[in-house]
C-alpha cells in the first residue's frame, strides 16, 4: 500500500507519495511562484496573428499569453446564441481564427502551460474542471472514460450512470479513481462542478477584463483530489489548519476518505518519522547508478530530454548480449521512476545498449511499458529501433522538479561549460600581442583566476615570456578570485587607463 504526506510550511509545501515505504512521486508549491495552469480568466485579445493561427491575449500577468487556433472555440457566451443549446466542440468546424476573434474582443480562457522564460502562458478556450472522479468540460459534449480502467462491465456502467446524470449538452470524462464510485457519489459530484462552472460564467459578466475568474486548488487539496487514490492507505499531514481544510474539503465530495486523514504533530518532522529523505541535488543529479553497477545519464535540452544508458561497472557473468539485457532492463524500471519522481514531459528520447536480437529489444521495450503503467500521467512509447533508441512522450502535467528547484548558471548561463583554462590564456596572449607595440618599456600585471593563473604561470609561462621580450615590456601575474574564470584584467602604468576584458560568452 501506498501513503501521502503533507509538509506544510508558510513559504513552502511539499507532497510526497510513497510506494512500499519509498518515495515514489514529489512534489512542492511555493505561494510567491504559484502556477497559473489550471487557472480561469476574463481575458482580452491584444493582437490576432492569422498566418500563425494564434492570438495574444491579456490576462492580467506580466507577458500576454498565447491562444492557439487549435485551442479555440466559440465564444461561451455566444455559442448558445451562434448553435443552439446542443452545441458541442465536435460538431463545430473551427473557422480561421481572424473570424472569430477581434483585438479588443473579451474571451474566457484557462491556462493550461505555465509561462516559461520569454514566452507567455498558454491558453485553450476548451475549459474544465477536475473533480475527484470527474473532468467537467462545459463547452463540449461527450463522455470519455480513462483508458486504465480495463473492466468492460465498469466501464459500461460508469459510461451509462454519467449519460443519465449530466445536465444535456455537457462533456465529462471519467476518471480512473471513479471505478466501484456509486451513483449518489457521481451525481454529487456533478452537481457541485455544474455550480461552480454557473458560478464562473457569473462572475465573468460582471468583471471587466482582464480578471481571474477561478483559481486552481492549492497543492495540499490537489493531492486529495488527484493522489488519494485506492492503493492510497492514508494521508498524513503536520499543520493542523491544513488537515481541516482538507477534512472540510471532503465532507462533501467524498466523506468516506475521513477516516484515512491524519494529523502528525512533531517532533520529529514529518518526513523524518517516516524515513523519507528529501536532498535536491540526489534527485536532480546528471548521473545515476544501477544496482548492477551500469548508470543512466538524464540531460534536459531544450526540446527533449536525453536519456543515455551505460554498462559502467557491471561486466556480468554470460555473454554479451545477456549483460547488456539485464542492464537495459534493469535501466527501463529506473528510467521510468526518474521520470515520475523528477516530473519530467514532454518528449523524451532513451538511447539504450546496442542489443542484436530483436526478441531483446522487444523485451526492454515491453519492460518499458509495463513500468510506465503506474505513472499517472500519460505517456506514449514508440517500439525500439535497431540503434537501441526508444522514442516516447509523457504529459507535461505541472513544472518539473529542475524548473522548481534549480535557476540558470550565471557563470555558464546555461551552458554548462565555460572556456578551459589554456583557452583564456591564449586569448590573453592574443591581447597582449595586440597592445604590445604600446606598452615598450612599461611594466604589466595581469589579474586573472587563480585557477588561470595556476597555468599562466606554470605550463604556459614561456609563451608570456616570449611575448614580454618580443615587445619589451615586464608582466607579472597577480591571482583575483573575484574574477570569473574566463575573465581578465590588465593594469598598466598612469598612461594606461585599467581595462577589463572579458570573452563575449563563457
Amino acid at each position: 500500500m501506498a501513503e501521502l504526506l503533507i509538509n506544510y510550511a508558510p513559504y513552502e509545501t511539499r507532497v510526497a507519495l510513497l510506494e512500499d515505504g519509498s518515495l515514489a512521486e514529489f512534489y512542492l508549491e511555493r505561494p510567491r511562484e504559484r502556477g497559473y495552469v489550471g487557472n480561469i480568466y476574463k481575458g482580452r485579445v491584444v493582437r490576432v496573428l492569422p498566418g500563425m493561427r494564434a492570438a495574444f491575449v491579456d490576462i492580467g500577468l506580466n507577458r500576454t499569453a498565447f491562444l492557439y487556433g487549435g485551442d479555440l472555440c466559440p465564444s461561451l457566451f455566444e455559442a448558445e446564441e451562434l448553435f443552439g443549446e446542443e452545441f458541442s466542440q465536435e460538431k463545430f468546424k473551427i473557422p480561421p481564427i481572424e473570424d472569430v476573434l477581434k483585438p479588443g474582443q473579451e474571451i474566457l480562457v484557462q491556462v493550461v502551460k505555465e509561462p516559461i522564460g520569454n514566452k507567455g502562458a498558454r491558453l485553450t478556450t476548451n475549459i474544465t474542471l477536475a473533480g475527484r472522479y470527474l473532468v467537467f468540460l462545459p463547452t463540449m459534449g461527450h463522455i470519455g472514460i480513462s483508458r486504465k480502467i480495463t473492466d468492460e462491465k465498469e466501464r459500461k456502467r460508469l459510461k451509462e450512470l454519467i449519460e443519465a446524470l449530466r445536465p444535456p449538452g455537457t462533456g465529462w470524462i471519467i476518471r480512473t479513481v471513479a471505478q466501484e464510485a456509486t451513483e449518489e457519489e457521481l451525481k454529487t459530484e456533478i452537481s457541485f462542478l455544474v455550480s461552480l462552472w454557473e458560478d464562473i460564467k457569473k462572475r465573468a459578466q460582471k468583471v471587466t477584463s482582464p480578471a481571474l475568474l477561478y483559481e486552481e486548488l492549492d497543492i495540499s487539496l490537489r493531492a486529495v483530489r488527484d493522489l488519494l487514490v485506492k492503493e492510497v492507505s492514508s494521508l498524513i499531514v503536520d499543520n493542523r489548519q491544513v488537515y481541516e481544510k482538507i477534512l472540510s474539503y471532503v465532507e462533501d465530495l467524498a466523506p468516506h476518505l475521513k477516516g484515512c486523514i491524519k494529523l502528525h504533530e512533531p517532533p520529529p518532522g514529518i518526513f523524518e518519522a517516516y524515513g523519507v529523505e528529501i536532498d535536491y541535488h540526489r534527485f536532480l543529479a546528471r548521473k545515476v547508478w544501477l544496482k548492477s553497477g551500469g548508470f543512466i545519464v538524464i540531460e534536459p535540452c531544450e526540446a527533449f530530454t536525453a536519456i543515455d544508458v551505460n554498462t559502467g561497472r557491471f561486466v556480468g557473468k554470460d555473454d554479451l548480449e545477456e549483460t547488456v539485457l539485464r542492464t537495459n532492463l534493469e535501466a527501463a524500471k529506473e528510467i521510468a521512476y526518474q521520470l515520475r519522481l523528477r516530473n519530467i514531459g514532454g518528449l523524451i528520447i532513451i538511447d539504450f545498449i546496442d542489443m542484436h536480437r530483436q526478441e531483446s529489444r522487444e523485451k526492454v521495450y515491453l519492460a518499458l511499458k509495463q513500468f510506465l503503467s503506474r505513472d499517472r500521467a500519460k505517456t506514449n512509447v514508440r517500439p525500439m529501433s535497431e540503434f537501441g533508441i526508444i522514442e516516447m512522450t509523457r504529459e507535461r502535467r505541472r513544472e518539473s522538479l529542475y524548473t522548481l528547484l534549480m535557476e540558470t548558471c550565471p557563470l555558464c548561463h546555461g551552458d554548462g561549460l565555460i572556456k578551459s583554462k589554456r583557452t583564456v590564456c591564449y586569448e590573453l596572449f592574443r591581447r597582449l600581442e595586440r597592445m604590445g607595440p604600446h606598452v615598450k618599456g612599461k611594466n604589466i600585471i595581469i589579474k586573472v583566476h587563480p585557477d588561470v593563473a595556476q597555468v599562466l604561470t606554470g605550463e604556459e609561462i614561456e609563451f608570456l615570456e616570449e611575448i614580454e621580450k618580443k615587445f619589451e615590456f615586464e608582466a607579472s601575474v597577480s591571482e583575483d578570485p573575484e574574477l570569473a574564470p574566463w575573465e581578465f584584467k590588465f593594469i598598466l602604468n598612469s598612461h594606461f587607463p585599467d581595462q577589463k576584458i572579458s570573452s563575449p560568452s563563457p
